[in-house]
This record gives C-alpha cells, structure tokens and sequence, in this order.
C-alpha cells in the first residue's frame, strides 16, 4: 500500500479538493451555492485569513481532506482551532488516513499557538465517533444553533 502524505493546500490544488468537498457536503446531505465554495476556497488559500485546509494524498491523488479554523477564545489567551469538515473518501475509511489529518491539525494548531483543537460531528456517525474517542476526549455538551 502507498504511503499517505498530508500536506496543507496551495491555490494549485483546487481540483482536487473540490470532489472531496462535495462528497463530504453530500455526505451530510447538503448543498450550497457555488459562490459559497468559491468563498471558501479563496479564504482556505489566502494567507491572511484563520482558516486552512489539508489534503491527505495518496499515490498521486487526493483522498481526504480537513478544513479549519483559528479563533479567539474567551476561556484562552491563545487562539483554539475549530476543525470544522473532515472528510475522508469511502474506500479509504478505516485504514488511518482520518487519524493522519487529525493529527496533521493537532501538530499545525499546536506550532501556530493554538492551545486546543475542538470539532463537532453528527450522533449518526458512528465510525468517526469511534475514532474520535480514541484520539480525544467527548466533553459531553450539546450544540445549539439558530440561523440567521
């Protein structure tokens, strides 16, 4: 089996991580307006901006990805990190390349000054809740949201 590399995204990288983003918003059933994904994208890759974006390549090609996000806190004089989507491609769950992105952003948040990362995930998911617990701790709230 080939290695799995992670490296954060470059502008140059936009064909691949778009298939891996819509499968992940297909993934939770979701859709958004392409300007939404074109905003992202131009904020995952602006240097200026607290969020980023990893791919997990394999072989040459993508085969997951991870998205997060630098915010203050009011609990830290630190910044936190907010991984915000993962997603890993079917074939490719279950063999460590979830963990490898995690990872990636633990060790990326930590060398930026980061003093925690946090991350939600849907009760459905039992597969990454499996994962989740083993690299994590579950501090037992629940979300609340309301759009605007």
């Amino acid at each position: 089996m080939n290695p799995i590399e992670i490296r954060q995204v470059s502008a140059a990288d936009y064909a691949a991580w778009l298939p891996l983003w819509q499968a992940y918003l297909a993934f939770y059933n979701t859709e958004l307006p392409d300007a939404v994904t074109q905003s992202t994208w131009q904020r995952l890759v602006e240097a200026n901006e607290p969020t980023h974006s990893a791919l997990a390549w394999q072989a040459g090609k993508a085969v997951g990805m991870v998205n997060f996000i630098y915010h203050r806190s009011n609990w830290s004089i630190e910044n936190s990190c907010y991984l915000q989507d993962l997603f890993v491609g079917p074939t490719q769950r279950g063999t460590g390349v979830g963990r490898k992105l995690i990872e990636f952003v633990y060790a990326t948040a930590k060398a930026d000054g980061c003093c925690k990362v946090h991350w939600l995930t849907h009760e459905t998911n039992a597969t990454a809740i499996q994962l989740y617990e083993r690299i994590a701790e579950r501090p037992g709230f629940i979300q609340f949201r309301k759009g605007l």
